[in-house]
């Protein structure tokens, strides 16, 4: 008879490719008699995707090899990565059947579950695959708003409220991220030049046409506006887009070998690393992530305050993960058998809702696939699991099952959601009717005649209330 497993219950082994890894979470023995799993909330990152840029993009310039030929149109989800989520979602199925929360092949009824994707191809295809795994028997609607490959704003890591006083304390939290952007880029060194050598860089179109033949960062700028996302410029994005390539290409070809050099794992992490560092700049200071991730915050709050749900799937991207995980305070473990260090592409942050009978508990989990799954396509199921990570809430005490009280944690969201409500959002800026006497080419002023675009630690900030003075 099949032992009863749960996400937090897999101590199955895998056997993948050599390598064996056991999962990471035991519950008690009287676990399943305390308690009843009453509601489940996914938010997902999308699957193996095709790289965000095509033809002539800046990463195939680098290079004098030929890149893999992908599965799918730019920005879209792979051939491979279809497979992978309906793989996935085959597991989610078993597991909330041996759970109980819902019978095998079960239609839903009502609003007891919801799969709600941004309108990307990547993310909206990911819901569907996963949705096909979850409920073959049921025609799974995926809500979604807009046309194909329109940005939902409930997904968009974006500023909705701005002023200078705000401004700088993001800043000032991106410098103290491991002693300031450029501190940490300069961290990635041995990496990029790892990088150099593995692309031929040297040898690229991009060198042979005098462009580059490195790659650099000491002109970073960020642009912190209302209404945009968080951006990054200068050399680093170029970094950041070959890593995320190259780490792609390594899922879709099923080897550990780029170019004729056979990298290790820890190689590969390293890679990973610098996308890491794109990321983390942009999308884990506490003080951005509050404003960012306010829109899934209050979404995923509000779900797990419901009584009528049981399933609910989100699906958006690696920077809504990030922003929800530092607006939150969660401490994302560091994964094994994986690249990327804190959330792999097509992981899962699992909020598991349960009940003693008196009161409300969640579980918070990080569910993902081994690099060799990914690479491998491995049919999982209870007796071979997914990887799986318990998240911490920094803060917060779990019990000794392991589980937050669902009043304290909803206390955490409503915390971040109060601080978003803080934030002061300076007016839309006008015409400047003068011109400042000392004022320079592209300078940008605020109603006041200031200058907004000041140098500090040699990163400039350029947003809120502007007027470009020519």
């Amino acid at each position: 008879m099949m032992k009863k497993y749960t996400i937090n219950l897999v101590v199955a082994i895998l056997t993948l490719c050599g390598i064996s890894a056991q999962a990471q979470i035991k519950r008690p023995d009287n676990f399943h008699a305390k308690y009843e799993l009453k509601e489940v909330v996914v938010m997902s990152r999308h699957n193996i995707r095709s790289p965000l840029s095509s033809g002539g993009a800046a990463y195939q310039r680098v290079t004098p090899y030929e890149w893999f030929h992908w599965s799918s149109p730019s920005s879209q989800l792979s051939l491979r990565g279809g497979v992978l989520e309906t793989e996935m979602g085959q597991f989610f199925r078993q597991w909330v059947v041996s759970e109980g929360l819902l019978p095998d092949n079960y239609r839903p009824e009502g609003e007891e579950v919801l799969f709600y994707a941004n309108s990307r191809q990547r993310t909206f295809a990911t819901a569907k695959y996963f949705s096909a795994g979850f409920l073959p028997f049921a025609n799974v609607k995926i809500t979604h708003k807009y046309e194909e490959d329109k940005m939902d704003p409930v997904f968009t890591p974006q500023f909705t409220k701005m002023n200078d006083a705000y401004r700088q304390q993001v800043l000032d939290e991106m410098q103290a991220l491991h002693g300031g952007p450029q501190a940490w880029m300069n961290a990635q060194q041995a990496t990029l030049d790892l990088m150099e050598e593995v692309l031929d860089m040297a040898h690229s179109p991009a060198a042979l046409q005098g462009d580059t033949t490195h790659f650099w960062y000491d002109d970073t700028k960020f642009k912190i506006e209302k209404g945009d996302e968080p951006k990054m410029t200068g050399g680093y994005t170029l970094a950041n887009s070959v890593a995320d390539a190259l780490v792609l290409q390594c899922y879709e070809t099923e080897s550990m070998t780029a170019f004729g050099h056979e990298l290790t794992e820890e190689q590969w992490r390293a890679i990973c690393n610098v996308k890491i560092v794109y990321d983390g700049l942009l999308f884990t200071t506490h003080a951005a992530a509050v404003n960012i991730a306010n829109p899934l915050v209050s979404r995923i709050r509000e779900e797990l305050q419901r009584q009528d749900r049981k399933f609910m799937f989100l699906c958006g991207h690696d920077s809504n993960l990030a922003s929800i995980g530092a607006a939150l305070g969660l401490e994302f473990p560091e994964t094994e058998h994986a690249l990327e260090l804190h959330t792999p592409i097509g992981s899962k942050l699992v909020f598991e809702k349960w009940s003693d009978g008196t009161e409300e508990y969640v579980a918070v989990n990080l569910v993902y696939q081994a690099v060799e799954q990914l690479q491998g396509r491995t049919l999982l199921s209870l007796d071979v699991p997914p990887m799986v990570k318990s998240v911490t809430v920094k803060g917060l005490t779990a019990n000794s099952d392991g589980l937050y009280r669902l009043s304290d944690l909803d206390a955490r969201f409503a915390e971040a959601m109060s601080e978003y409500d803080a934030i002061y959002d300076a007016p839309d800026a006008v015409e400047v009717l003068q011109q400042p006497d000392n004022a320079r080419p592209a300078d940008i002023y605020n109603l006041q005649g200031q200058r907004l675009n000041h140098p500090q630690h040699g990163i400039n900030i350029i947003g809120g209330e502007k007027k470009v003075v020519k």
